[in-house]
């Protein structure tokens, strides 16, 4: 399968990434915009989890996610991150490492109306991360909240946005023979270095 790659003298590989995405997009059965998301404890020690990209612009990757989550205290504590895309149809994988920040409330609260009323209140009771004593008691909750809330959810304090800042991005595409394309983007400035790197 022969597919164009990128070239060495792109200036913009977020620009490359969303072009990659909406290619993924379009062939892709199940989530093209999922990515596994690894963080560390500040002792490095490191744990992974699949989460959903929601947005790319010039500040880097959005996701949402609860901070009282394992991944939300991994980063209060070591706020540095590495997202790996991966799209089977596509033959091609990216890797994004970079700095964690929590976005503006108002746009967490945008992205959480934006959510199903289902989602919305799952995400209120759900203690993420931490044990829970059965189904039927999360079940319980939620339709205790649902009842107690029959207009607008409100946003819990603890269910925010961050954005990945990318330091590095490598596009990964592959070819016969195991002769894989590998091109890395280091942040230089306010621009970008590039580099071909062996297979």
């Amino acid at each position: 399968m022969s597919r164009a790659f990128v070239s060495a003298d792109v200036s913009d590989p977020v620009a490359v990434f969303r072009g990659w995405l909406a290619e993924a997009e379009s062939t892709e059965i199940n989530d093209p915009n999922a990515c596994a998301l690894a963080t560390a404890t500040r002792e490095g020690v490191p744990s992974v989890r699949m989460v959903l990209l929601k947005q790319v612009d010039a500040r880097g990757f959005v996701f949402f996610t609860n901070a009282e989550s394992q991944k939300g205290r991994e980063l209060k504590e070591n706020p540095v991150a590495a997202m790996c895309f991966h799209w089977k149809t596509q033959h091609r994988q990216v890797r994004v490492e970079g700095m964690v920040t929590e976005l503006p409330g108002a746009e967490a609260d945008a992205y959480f109306k934006s959510r199903s009323r289902g989602s919305q209140l799952g995400a209120v009771v759900s203690r993420q991360s931490r044990p829970l004593a059965s189904r039927e008691m999360l079940e319980a909750l939620v339709a205790k909240l649902e009842a107690e809330l029959p207009g607008e959810v409100p946003r819990p304090e603890y269910w925010k946005g961050y954005v990945l800042s990318p330091r590095r991005i490598e596009f990964w595409q592959n070819r016969e023979n195991r002769l894989h394309d590998r091109m890395e983007f280091m942040r230089s400035g306010d621009g970008w270095s590039v580099m071909r790197l062996s297979p």
